[in-house]
């Protein structure tokens, strides 16, 4: 049976030192001896605050998963394949997964790296840059053509979710991360939304003060922002 995560208290002016401090100390000689203190000030709080933002969705018909067990991203950073053999993190985040119309992910995995390739939504937590957003990043060709189509052809669709007030009032707007330099081929270069033609991504975000981040009352921010963005969920979803 799953044990239930403690109630969200916040987090500590002592996790972002944690944070700091791993920063500056990133290998296991430094970590190992303080895991239990990266349990406790970091771990434990993400779990709980997964878990209370998950509460506050369920309560508005929001379908996004909070999963305590698998939003949470791992602290151990894959390093098969960089050059950088760092072994940890120096943030931690979690990934919220929309799921209408589609089943939700499977218990027993963590979501790192899998929501960041559907629409969804992410908090990230880190001593200088905290912020809450979601969107579509690092997806494959056939979703971010499939958000080109849109542009062009269902362009009113596009702009009654990327504009509507709600979410513009709480994050702003949509933009594309490393985006390409020309609107690809195929598409009208001279289009009035030539910009968004040329997005590799679609994301959106907040950035959060260190109030907020530390704050009891983060989950209802969190949840505030994902239903503010749920036209622009829902649409990124109808993409592939």
């Amino acid at each position: 049976m799953a044990v239930a995560a403690p109630p969200f208290a916040g987090f500590s002016p002592d996790a972002v030192q944690f944070l700091a401090d791993l920063s500056a100390n990133n290998d296991r000689a430094w970590f190992q001896p303080r895991k239990a203190d990266y349990e406790r000030l970091l771990k434990a709080p993400l779990e709980a605050f997964v878990a209370a933002v998950g509460e506050r969705l369920a309560a508005r018909g929001v379908p996004i998963q909070a999963d305590p067990a698998r939003s949470p991203f791992r602290i151990y950073r894959d390093v098969r394949f960089s050059k950088d053999k760092s072994p940890y993190k120096t943030n931690i985040g979690a990934g919220f997964p929309w799921i209408e119309n589609r089943p939700a992910p499977a218990r027993g995995r963590s979501l790192d790296g899998e929501s960041r390739r559907s629409a969804g939504g992410y908090f990230h937590f880190q001593p200088g840059e905290m912020y809450v957003g979601g969107g579509l990043y690092h997806v494959e060709k056939p979703v971010i053509d499939g958000w080109r189509r849109a542009v062009v052809d269902r362009n009113g669709e596009v702009h009654a979710a990327i504009d509507d007030p709600a979410f513009v009032a709480f994050f702003g707007g949509v933009h594309g991360h490393e985006n390409l330099r020309r609107v690809p081929p195929g598409y009208p270069p001279d289009h009035p939304d030539a910009d968004m033609l040329r997005f590799r991504d679609v994301v959106f975000g907040r950035r959060l003060s260190d109030r907020e981040a530390l704050s009891p009352d983060l989950p209802d921010l969190v949840a505030d922002g994902f239903t503010a963005a749920v036209p622009v969920f829902r649409l990124l979803a109808s993409l592939g």
